[in-house]
């Protein structure tokens, strides 16, 4: 038991420090060197590049530098570069349109080290040099267009602009990806609310004469249902005396039904009348005369 213990404290002594120390020892005296995915390495002595390794890896120095490996960490350099695709954004470039409009420009452009040696030794800030590379031609080439082409037609301005820049910074090591002019905008506060003046405007007067057209067309349609519609209304109310004629001819051919229906009509006028109505028996004209005296006393009197 007294021996695994031992075994277990050796095994962990050695695999967390003396195994490190060893490796870091080895990665000192130049025996071996490890390149991640989209690095590189760049190997100097006696300001001389003596080994540029790119390929991600595990890499014995010995078979690249020879018996150099054993003092190029010593004596010597090693640069490591990022070698992934890289994004920068530069906003509102003022250029001025054909027509004398301030304008600004949004460019976005991609980059990334093709050259890694002239990237360490031909600039000495390539990445700054690259990105005022850019904005001056954007101004250079980009000035005094139209503004409608300057509006709308931003693949071919971002092509000009990458065919500007992309010779320059090869010699620097940096290769030129993608080109996007992503805005164009107004400079000028005063500019922008003009226009933003006239197209409220415009689409006011744009609203009041759609709501126009449509009230007159609403009018035509009405106008135009109500003329039939007016006919119709007339042809029937001249019909309607005709129609009433023939109906009492019909009835005054029987005196019966004819005296029937004058009642009907008579009854149904009083009652829709306002007038009020007492009911008396037949001879009972005591009780006429006292109805009639009530209704004389319950007058007001005259003022005279």
């Amino acid at each position: 038991m007294k021996e695994f213990f031992i075994a277990i404290v050796a095994t962990f002594i050695g695999c967390s420090i003396l195994v490190p120390f060893v490796l870091g020892l080895a990665r000192a005296f130049g025996l071996y060197t490890i390149v991640s995915e989209g690095r590189c390495k760049v190997y100097m002595l006696f300001g001389k590049v003596v080994a540029v390794i790119n390929e991600p890896g595990l890499h014995f120095l010995l078979a690249a530098l020879g018996p150099k490996a054993f003092i190029v960490n010593w004596l010597g350099q090693c640069h490591e570069l990022d070698l992934r695709l890289d994004q920068e954004y530069l906003r509102s470039q003022p250029v001025n349109s054909e027509e004398g409009a301030p304008m600004g420009i949004g460019i976005w452009f991609e980059m990334f080290i093709s050259d890694p040696i002239a990237y360490l030794f031909k600039n000495a800030d390539p990445r700054g040099s690259l990105g005022a590379n850019v904005s001056n031609s954007v101004v250079r080439c980009l000035n005094n267009l139209p503004l409608e082409r300057m509006l709308e037609d931003r693949h071919a301005m971002s092509q000009t602009v990458r065919d500007e820049v992309s010779p320059k910074s090869n010699e620097w090591g940096y290769q030129l990806g993608s080109v996007y002019i992503r805005k164009v905008h107004f400079r000028d506060v005063g500019m922008i609310s003009q226009i933003e003046a006239k197209v409220v405007n415009r689409l006011r007067q744009v609203t009041s004469a759609i709501k126009q057209a449509g009230a007159n067309q609403v009018s035509i349609i009405t106008s135009t249902a109500e003329r039939p519609a007016a006919i119709e209304f007339a042809k029937a109310a001249a019909m309607r005396p005709h129609i009433v004629g023939e109906a009492l001819k019909e009835i005054s051919q029987d005196r019966q039904v004819a005296a029937a229906l004058f009642d009907v009509l008579e009854v149904q006028n009083i009652l829709q009348g306002e007038a009020r109505i007492t009911l008396m028996p037949e001879k009972s004209e005591l009780l006429a005369s006292l109805l009639a005296s009530k209704t004389e006393s319950a007058k007001p009197p005259k003022v005279g």
